[in-house]
């Protein structure tokens, strides 16, 4: 069972940025494909970015396409996510998620296709 710890939350003003963090631990973690999803107060959890388990291939909502950048580095069992430019619309709890299947390039965007779950950070951009 993969266990997912995200870090990095916070305050930021709009135009600023944000780096989070999401330590892994419990299974082989070079072996999956990560993702970032985030839920807004009143509003459905939807995907920002995944990245394949190599980190030779990622994906991103339209939304931050641009602006935030998805990384990860295997050896520490960490999988990052770069945010720039940051507009209130991003005000939401992060996820960090590990795919259930160990795609080899495929990147999956769909949440039903990640079986782990940290416990998500707050972000808020203020205006």
């Amino acid at each position: 069972q993969v266990v997912l710890v995200e870090s990095g939350g916070g305050l930021a003003q709009a135009g600023g940025s944000l780096r989070l963090s999401c330590e892994a631990s419990g299974r082989t973690f070079s072996n999956y494909p990560m993702g970032w999803f985030r839920q807004a107060p009143g509003k459905e959890r939807e995907f920002v970015a995944a990245i394949s388990r190599s980190g030779s291939r990622t994906d991103y909502a339209d939304s931050v396409k641009g602006r935030f950048t998805i990384s990860r580095d295997n050896a520490k069992n960490t999988v990052n996510l770069q945010m720039n430019s940051l507009k209130p619309e991003d005000t939401a709890v992060y996820y960090c998620a590990a795919a259930s299947t160990p795609y080899t390039t495929y990147v999956p965007i769909d949440a039903g296709q990640y079986n782990g779950w940290g416990q998500g950070t707050q972000v808020t951009v203020s205006s």
